[in-house]
């Protein structure tokens, strides 16, 4: 039992320290503009923060907030209150039950969802499929239609388009195309692997700059299976009455980014080849200067500074995830082991938890949570952080995922405590719960705190996925990295996260030594 109190003691000092540093309890009403996991989408988010900003709101941008369900999602329930879309990506994927055709049936569903969305910003970013021109020239092949001929061509696709409404599935039934050989992977690796002739095949954005750089060969759409994607901006009804001047700014760049202009953005803001990177916030901010007259201020943060915020926001995700679960696994744990049926139903339910997908259950974590969090705020006044984006949803993956170790150990630790020792506390006439706190707790304090270690040390590597939603911590840059290509990045969240690892390890070693009893420890040895 000691080494439960000193443990909890432990977290809650790392949770004040956590609360201090944190920057996730503003309360602040900033609008709250998203972005997607691609570098068009951070850079339009930019120009939408940017433009909020110069207008007089008070914004924020959430950038690499996830996918367009992600984001959507987001969107209907108020954890953000505008981010980019593509009319192509409502029509067949996110609305393509609806099968709406023209702009204004679009707008009247939105609506319906308490949505709103602009007028075109002046460019389309369809889907298109690219090839080598070299690799295309070799096999005759300049249009869509021409890979049936072709059935061992090895594709690779971004995962999002092989699920989405307009992506693989349906593009293969349209065409019938005959091909197996195809990978889900990003979509920045995808060009790696068709540049070093991995893949023959990727799905290209019509605006990526690494068009020209791999110098690719654009399939024709001959059977014109892919949509037009104006690029527009999705924001909350609301705003039209609570910041009209955000909105208003955000009208005055509607039809003035061609494509032409957007693709040149991307390749400042995620240049091929060894040329320098410019920030998308200081290519958003040239731009607005070019084409607006609107000076924004950009500041970038130190690489120390980065790291120590990422640092705050991952140690907010850590704590916040295990002292719940210590507190709920310790007496599943207990019950476990003296109860056998029970336990075995315990068992096996937080083992089923730690097989649900990480990604997935972060995703259909988003409703539920702020569903919960505006109904306590319609109750108390509060909803206890539970709107926020990310955060609540990752806190509570975490730690479902926390559960098994700790249960797995407590329960072990106290089913092998030898039948003589538990005779012995009978005789002595000591009650169930005195026999519980006084003896087979601290005889089994030691396989506990090796439960809540291994807890503890897979929770720092897994809160790196919470970044996949918006929540922050070390995987912000591991997939800024991935998404740039730029390995500097991943090494700034992986390196600290893997010593964030080994520290919490470490500590748990020193505090095994404090609060184990040293026989104990001694008979282990």
């Amino acid at each position: 039992m000691t080494a439960c109190r000193t443990t909890l003691g432990l977290l809650t000092v790392l949770g004040c320290a956590v609360l201090l540093t944190g920057s996730s309890c503003d309360g602040t009403q900033a609008i709250t503009v998203g972005s997607k996991l691609f570098t068009e989408s951070v850079i339009l988010g930019e120009i939408a923060t940017q433009l909020a900003v110069n207008a007089g709101a008070d914004a924020t941008h959430r950038r690499e907030t996830g996918g367009s369900t992600v984001l959507w999602e987001a969107l209907k329930t108020g954890q953000i209150d505008a981010y980019p879309e593509y009319t192509g990506t409502l029509r067949q994927e996110i609305l393509s039950q609806l099968g709406l055709e023209s702009d204004e049936e679009l707008a009247a569903a939105l609506a319906r969802y308490g949505v709103a969305m602009s007028r075109p910003l002046g460019f389309s970013n369809t889907y298109v499929l690219g090839m080598r021109k070299a690799r295309a020239a070799e096999l005759g092949i300049t249009r869509i239609s021409d890979l049936t001929q072709h059935p061992a061509l090895r594709f690779g696709f971004s995962n999002e388009f092989l699920e989405r409404g307009d992506g693989w599935q349906q593009l293969r039934a349209h065409y019938g195309l005959p091909q197996e050989d195809v990978r889900g992977l990003d979509h920045n690796l995808a060009y790696q692997g068709l540049g070093s002739g991995a893949l023959d095949l990727i799905d290209v954005y019509s605006t990526d700059p690494e068009i020209q750089y791999y110098d690719l060969a654009i399939l024709e759409d001959d059977r014109s299976f892919f949509p037009d994607y104006d690029a527009i901006w999705l924001y909350r009804q609301a705003l039209v009455e609570t910041h009209p001047e955000a909105v208003a700014a955000w009208g005055r760049i509607t039809g003035r980014i061609s494509a032409e202009t957007m693709q040149a953005l991307n390749g400042r803001a995620k240049p091929p080849g060894d040329q320098p990177r410019v920030p998308e916030s200081q290519v958003a901010a040239d731009f607005l200067r070019d084409e607006l007259q609107i000076e924004s201020r950009v500041t970038t943060a130190s690489t120390s500074q980065q790291i120590l915020a990422r640092t705050g926001e991952h140690l907010y995700l850590v704590f916040w995830s295990m002292l719940p679960a210590i507190l709920t696994a310790i007496p599943l744990g207990v019950v476990a082991a003296k109860y056998r049926t029970t336990g075995q139903g315990i068992l096996g339910v937080v083992g089923i938890l730690q097989t649900i997908p990480s990604l997935a259950l972060l995703v259909l974590l988003i409703k539920p949570l702020y569903d919960a969090g505006a109904a306590l705020e319609g109750v108390l006044g509060s909803s206890f952080g539970l709107t926020r984006l990310g955060e609540p949803q990752a806190i509570v993956a975490l730690f479902l995922y926390s559960l098994l170790p700790i249960v797995r150990n407590t329960a072990a630790g106290i089913s092998g405590i030898a039948h003589s020792v538990r005779e012995s506390a009978e005789a002595l006439g000591l009650t169930r719960a005195a026999r519980l706190l006084r003896v087979e707790l601290p005889l089994a304090s030691g396989v506990m705190l090796a439960g809540i270690k291994t807890a503890a040390v897979i929770n720092v590597g897994f809160a790196t996925l919470g970044a996949l939603i918006g929540a922050g911590g070390y995987g912000q840059p591991i997939l800024t990295g991935i998404r740039l290509a730029d390995y500097s990045l991943v090494l700034q969240g992986a390196v600290p996260a893997a010593v964030l690892a080994v520290v919490v390890q470490g500590v748990f070693e020193l505090l095994e030594r404090v609060v184990v009893p040293r026989g104990l420890r001694l008979r282990r040895s």
